[in-house]
């Protein structure tokens, strides 16, 4: 009896593992995501900032504008996400700011898929696998040096093109065979394009799909490079195009590429193998991050130690192709990282030598690295829970401390200021934000720091005149105004000495200076604005309504003509 028992177990087929449940999984996703609202909490509800305000949807008349008219630039899925954006909610900033955050968690949980794939290709399998590749995603989604690129409105383009970066990357490792078919190909060349119309600086996706390949597919070997040639041979077709693409971003910038005359691309390169050392001291050492660093250019290999910088990388580099077979994860993580931010910190040169959003994209890198030292940890897996647990709770702190400094522009530009006090920048910044909040004595004394720091440009010029005019100083408005109009004449410079001698009643030399703007552009609405204030002031009511009506017709959507005739109306 016993022996036909046993033969009956023997044929009969294996017992199907319970299926596992999905709520769990849920669960844990949806508390991340709280989590990451509550540490992103303190920019959610901050308003636009630096570059923000002169993102295109801040346009006049852009809201009539139809949806061709958004995509025509070089980057049309940036620009369908803002297009969204401002049909949402206009220029409230809470959907920007929302949509990035969303943005970024997503791009979290393709970095854990990633790492748990890779983690399986190094051969760590059951809980610790399960445990490092969460760690990695919610290590990339709280890192504390991520919140420049997730609370700044105008760094999207890292936070999209990111996502669809790594999307492109887990479908290509979550392929069923180790041959690309021709459907997996088409999706990863969608999304790498997609991926490249949102920021150029993916191009580097087929670099690392060409790593990945030797590294994992089989294994060290070019044999993954040709058993792909459906994905390779489209990307090598494509080249010439997407390399002229690039070329003519790069080429016709102001802020980027080898046009550029404030350095050269090997300066620029001696100053990131500088630059680079700074990124990794951020992500194991994430303390006094800064929105714009007073990062001096090494203006040959021996200026501020670039030399020991390079030795560094290069010695660093050889190390990791020497012990690839021996540490998988942390050879292709190191060249990963310096392939990611290749196409920034490298040869072209770039007016920012240094920003923190620019390690978004290759931080995934570092992550794997980390992930190599803590599979070899020998530790219990509870203890190893704790201390990673530990580490992920540091990093989220850090990183709502550090979004509350994204919260408003005086909190965002003082911690700059005192982090960069040699900088110009910061301290112009500084200065619009106090102004802004009509703190107008600090502003005046805020752009005369920024004069001290730097030979005051026309923009300087002008906004620190407002401010003296602010603070009650209208002399020294005109003294700065009329500096501003020696380096540009300008029909907006010229309105302004209109306005300041209008407000002090001052008629004939407001008269003058507002014909002369008049006679620089006829169509600058605001020349009449100003004109049809100094009228009112002087109760001359007829004329300034016809100068409001006249700057009307040149922009209908002009909120301060329109004021003004009402104000005038009302009074008549």
């Amino acid at each position: 009896m016993r022996k036909k028992r046993r033969e009956a177990e023997r044929q009969a087929p294996p017992a199907r593992p319970a299926p596992r449940r999905a709520w769990p999984y849920a669960l844990a996703v949806l508390a991340a995501l709280l989590a990451t609202l509550e540490a992103y909490g303190p920019a959610l509800g901050g308003p636009f900032l630096f570059d923000d305000l002169y993102l295109p949807f801040t346009r006049p008349g852009l809201a009539e504008a139809p949806l061709s008219v958004w995509l025509a630039g070089v980057r049309p899925l940036l620009m369908l996400s803002f297009w969204l954006n401002f049909r949402l909610s206009g220029l409230e900033p809470f959907s920007y700011h929302l949509f990035n955050v969303l943005a970024h968690f997503l791009v979290s949980l393709l970095v854990l898929l990633i790492a748990r794939r890779l983690l399986a290709l190094a051969g760590v399998e059951g809980g610790r696998r399960e445990l490092l590749s969460v760690f990695a995603g919610a290590m990339f989604l709280f890192h504390p040096v991520q919140t420049e690129s997730v609370a700044y409105v105008a760094s999207r383009s890292e936070t999209l093109s990111g996502m669809l970066f790594y999307a492109a990357l887990a479908l290509f490792l979550y392929r069923r065979s180790q041959a690309v078919s021709w459907p997996m190909a088409a999706g990863v060349l969608v999304l790498y394009a997609a991926a490249v119309s949102t920021k150029e600086h993916t191009a580097a996706l087929v670099a690392l799909l060409a790593l990945t390949d030797y590294f994992w597919n089989p294994g060290f070997s070019l044999q993954g490079l040709r058993r792909n040639w459906r994905l390779y041979a489209p990307l090598a077709l494509a080249a010439p195009a997407a390399a002229r693409f690039i070329w003519n971003v790069v080429s016709t910038s102001d802020s980027a590429g080898f046009g550029i005359r404030q350095f050269t691309w090997d300066q620029y390169f001696f100053t990131q193998c500088r630059a680079i050392w700074v990124y990794l001291r951020l992500f194991f050492l994430p303390y006094g991050q800064n929105l714009d660093y007073d990062f001096p250019i090494s203006r040959n290999a021996l200026e501020h130690g670039a030399i020991f910088g390079l030795a560094g990388l290069v010695a660093l580099t050889a190390m990791a192709v020497v012990y690839r077979r021996r540490y998988p994860l942390a050879a292709y993580g190191w060249l990963a990282f310096l392939l990611l931010l290749a196409p920034t910190s490298s040869v072209i040169p770039i007016l920012d030598p240094i920003a923190e959003r620019r390690l978004y994209l290759a931080l995934p890198g570092l992550l794997l690295v980390s992930l190599e030292l803590l599979r070899r940890w020998r530790i219990a897996p509870a203890r190893l829970g704790a201390v990673l647990g530990l580490a992920l709770i540091v990093a989220a702190a850090l990183a709502w401390s550090r979004n509350k400094v994204w919260a408003g522009p005086i909190a965002l530009w003082q911690d700059t200021v005192a982090k960069s006090p040699r900088k110009a920048r910061p301290h112009f910044q500084l200065a619009y934000a106090y102004y802004q909040e009509g703190r107008c004595a600090g502003a005046v004394d805020e752009y005369a720091q920024a004069a001290r720091l730097a030979p005051p440009d026309y923009r300087l010029l002008v906004d620190w005149a407002l401010a003296c005019d602010c603070a009650g100083q209208p002399e020294e408005a005109l003294a700065k105004l009329r500096q501003a109009a020696a380096l540009e004449k300008s029909a907006h410079v010229y309105s302004l000495i209109g306005m300041v001698y209008g407000k002090q009643r001052r008629r004939a030399e407001a008269l003058a200076a507002l014909e002369a703007a008049a006679q620089l552009d006829p169509r600058y609405e605001m020349t009449f604005v100003y004109r049809g204030n100094l009228y009112a002031s002087l109760g001359e009511m007829e004329a300034a309504a016809r100068e409001y009506r006249h700057a009307l017709s040149l922009n209908p959507h002009s909120q301060p003509a329109a004021d003004g005739l009402a104000l005038v109306e009302a009074r008549r």
